[in-house]
């Protein structure tokens, strides 16, 4: 049996590039074959059927053929204008730049993972309705997205030998909180009620989530930050610009 080229996909947008006059390079986070990357024709024309779809934290169903380096987007609809309503809030856009910069790091080309994919979309949505405060979203979704790609830090019992917490210290090259047994030099010391609050993000317990005060959260939000670029190649360079509030 012949291939068929086409495909029909449930995708994320995650970024835009221009291309030449009219065109843009979309990379897309789908639901069955990972990251893509398309060329959208002629979206950025005045009279384009769906450029505005194709727009960085839209959700759309997508009709694309594969290409040798770059698919093309043949058609686009959405399924969750989540972007949309995004954009209007700068302090839940800045959230949700620093959420998609990281799932596309996250992720790998032609490598399925609809768990990443729902959590994501499950995070936009989340901002996009202001269910919870922007920075606990964000926090919460970069602590899931490291569990899944195999890195779950510990915020109570010891990351190195299991002993049961509350632990205070946390280091991050053992996984979290450590024991004074497992303790090294350089484990920070943050409150109680900091990971506590982050073991409630980490398990979505949003009730004491959204009760937890402000410098437990900026404490809190520093960890998860310092974590992430632990396990990651490089830094995420959009949560320099995400605003706490």
């Amino acid at each position: 049996m012949a291939h068929v080229p086409l495909y029909r996909e449930a995708a994320i947008v995650l970024r835009t590039q221009k291309l030449g006059e009219a065109d843009r390079i979309v990379t897309l986070l789908t639901r069955e074959r990972g990251l893509v990357r398309a060329v959208a024709k002629g979206v950025r024309k005045t009279k384009s059927r769906f450029g505005a779809r194709l727009e960085p934290a839209m959700v759309v169903d997508v009709m694309c053929y594969e290409g040798r380096n770059l698919d093309t987007v043949t058609q686009a609809e959405t399924i969750a204008p989540y972007g949309e309503a995004i954009a209007r809030d700068y302090i839940a856009w800045t959230a949700a730049t620093a959420m998609l910069e990281t799932a596309e790091q996250l992720t790998s080309e032609r490598d399925p993972s609809p768990q990443h994919f729902r959590l994501l979309a499950g995070g936009l949505a989340s901002l996009a309705g202001h269910d919870h405060e922007a920075g606990l979203v964000l926090d919460a979704y970069l602590l899931r997205a490291l569990s899944v790609a195999g890195w779950a830090p510990s915020f109570r019992d010891c990351a190195r030998c299991g002993a049961p917490g509350p632990h205070k210290a946390f280091n991050l090259a053992s996984g979290g909180c450590v024991c004074p047994s497992c303790r090294t030099p350089g484990s920070a010391a943050p409150a109680l009620d900091t990971l506590e609050l982050l073991g409630a993000l980490l398990e979505g317990d949003w009730v004491t989530a959204d009760a937890s005060e402000p410098r437990h959260r900026r404490e809190g939000s520093g960890l998860v930050t310092a974590f992430l670029q632990w396990h990651l190649e490089r830094g995420v360079r959009s949560l320099r610009l995400v605003e706490r509030s």
